[in-house]
């Protein structure tokens, strides 16, 4: 099929971006985005221009780099997919596909169509870990978890931290994100020890690095590849205010 490609090109983080056109044939219904760009980038290559620029990894739904803006969408059409899922099947002959980088201040523009999102690595930082015993390795059954609390806790840490609620949020939230992180580890006793600093700290850098607030409009969860719900942003709002009123104490 023939498709019409409408891409932001932006040559640095400070050049000025804008639209540009281009039409590529040949496409099969089996191909994924990315290999439909590899093949528009291989198109441009040999008539000597310059490739499109974006980012990928795994191509599996794992990695979470290869975000982009289809359509007015995070990921493009379909539920709980990453770009590198999505299919030119769900596109007809003849179809215009706008793709756009993330747009968020705490994701400023590398080049084309890849963002900086060392901010999401520094939110991690500011509390993402745990205390642990670094010997002999403890048997398994030795810390009893419950299976609810479990689930709950696999769950959040299926987030791949893609950004995909940032750019779908009208306020450039990345609150779900920072809820997934901070209740995968509240969850479990192995993250009681940091509980409280946790959640003041990535709170705290998020709002340092730009992300807007919550919205509560849910488009977050619409978005997220891995269904992320915002039941764990009531979860985080709990953890946030204990740690607030103890460090008032």
């Amino acid at each position: 099929m023939k498709i019409k490609l409408n891409i932001w090109k932006q040559e640095n983080p400070k050049a000025k971006g804008r639209f540009e056109k281009f039409e590529l044939d040949g496409v099969a219904e089996e191909m994924s985005f990315l290999e439909m760009l590899d093949s528009l980038n291989e198109k441009l290559i040999k008539e000597g221009q310059i490739p499109v620029a974006f980012e990928h990894d795994c191509r599996e739904g794992i990695c979470g780099s290869c975000g982009l803006y289809i359509n007015g969408r995070p990921h493009g059409p379909g539920d709980e997919i990453g770009t590198c899922q999505l299919h030119m099947r769900a596109f007809k002959d003849g179809d215009s596909i706008t793709i756009e980088p993330w747009r968020a201040k705490g994701f400023p523009v590398i080049k084309d169509l890849i963002v900086d999102r060392n901010a999401f690595d520094k939110i991690m930082s500011a509390g993402g870990f745990v205390s642990v015993d670094t010997g002999q390795a403890a048997d398994g059954n030795a810390i009893l978890i419950s299976k609810i609390a479990a689930d709950k806790a696999f769950d959040a840490a299926a987030c791949i931290g893609c950004g995909a609620c940032v750019a779908a949020c009208k306020n450039s939230s990345a609150t779900l994100f920072v809820a997934a992180k901070v209740s995968q580890l509240a969850l479990l006793p192995q993250g009681k020890v940091e509980a409280k600093r946790r959640a003041l700290n990535m709170i705290a850098k998020m709002d340092e690095l730009g992300f807007g607030s919550c919205t509560n409009t849910g488009a977050c969860e619409a978005e997220c590849p891995k269904g992320i719900s915002i039941d764990y942003i009531a979860m985080l709002n709990r953890e946030y205010l204990c740690a607030s009123f103890s460090e008032a104490e």
